[in-house]
């Protein structure tokens, strides 16, 4: 997998125009396993104080390929982006390939019994869609299943229906790996929404995209730009490298600041209700950083990785 998101320092949204809109990417309805309807997913996020959602039904033949389609919902206040999640070809230790795809067109079409993952993958960034690997320790995925395909924007750090179904929603080490062997990816936090069997994966991951303005169009730009941030629940209101030689944090109230490295060492802050931390960067020999806040409940918020060419 070579490297599609070109994510540099310059790619920390914080210092950005526009403001941060929090939503989430990935999410299921009636439509395919879902037990929300189109209607009830969007009422549900719109009144829980989501800006935007991407409703992404499984693109499978026994749901009849769903691109729900959200767009009657868009007004000035809230805003939807269409996608779907792909499925097509296996992963190396069994079980079909997951990817999420978002900005699809409603008429992207079904698989053809000749394409490979990689052309699945291939066509959905040409028809403009942000596209990222979800939950992939939930799905046990190898090093050599990213390899494998074509490259994508981003991976889920985060994915809130494996954690609470079956404690893997947290995906942190395949981040690290990616990034110690070069790949340029971005991290993302989602629900992936079922409701299923009484499951609490509603609100539990999100992301917040720094964007001049709420429409589709903006949000897909920012996202392909790395111009977010993915949370559990703690915020990041700034980070800001100083001339490559100090990394200053300001977030909610925290017990850790975390700047990880390509090393098994990392840089941090403990304490109680942190919300500063300034770290001296000048002597790292990492090529990235990347930062994670954790608060007194365990909630979590981490930038994409940064890049210090």
């Amino acid at each position: 997998m070579s490297a599609f998101s070109t994510l540099t320092a310059s790619a920390l949204p914080f210092d950005k125009p526009g403001k941060f809109y929090r939503g989430n990417l990935h999410g299921h309805t009636t439509n395919s396993d879902g037990v929300w309807s189109t209607d009830e997913y969007i009422r549900q996020y719109r009144q829980n104080g989501y800006d935007f959602v991407a409703i992404t039904d499984h693109f499978m033949k026994r749901f009849d390929y769903p691109i729900t389609d959200t767009r009657q919902y868009r007004d000035e206040h809230f805003t939807t982006l269409l996608g779907a999640e792909l499925h097509h070809g296996d992963v190396q230790l069994g079980g079909v390939w997951h990817i999420l795809a978002v900005g699809l067109p409603i008429d992207f079409a079904p698989y053809d019994e000749n394409e490979t993952t990689a052309d699945v993958i291939k066509r959905a960034l040409d028809a403009n869609a942000f596209v990222a690997v979800p939950h992939p320790n939930g799905n046990s995925l190898t090093i050599e299943d990213f390899m494998s395909v074509a490259p994508v924007h981003a991976v889920e750090c985060f994915n809130g229906k494996s954690n609470a179904s079956a404690d893997r929603g947290y995906s942190g080490h395949y981040i690290d790996t990616l990034c110690r062997m070069g790949q340029r990816i971005g991290i993302l936090a989602v629900d992936d929404l079922h409701k299923l069997d009484g499951l609490n994966d509603f609100m539990s991951g999100w992301v917040h995209v720094k964007a001049p303005e709420l429409t589709p169009t903006a949000l897909l730009d920012a996202l392909k730009a790395g111009h977010y941030y993915a949370s559990t629940g703690a915020q990041l209101h700034s980070v800001e490298m100083i001339d490559h030689e100090k990394l200053v944090v300001e977030c909610s109230p925290a017990q850790k600041i975390i700047v990880g490295t390509n090393r098994q060492g990392v840089m941090r802050e403990n304490g109680h209700h942190l919300t500063h931390a300034e770290f001296d960067i000048s002597k790292t020999t990492s090529p990235y950083l990347r930062v994670t806040v954790i608060d007194q409940y365990g909630r979590r918020a981490w930038t994409n990785p940064i890049w210090l060419d």
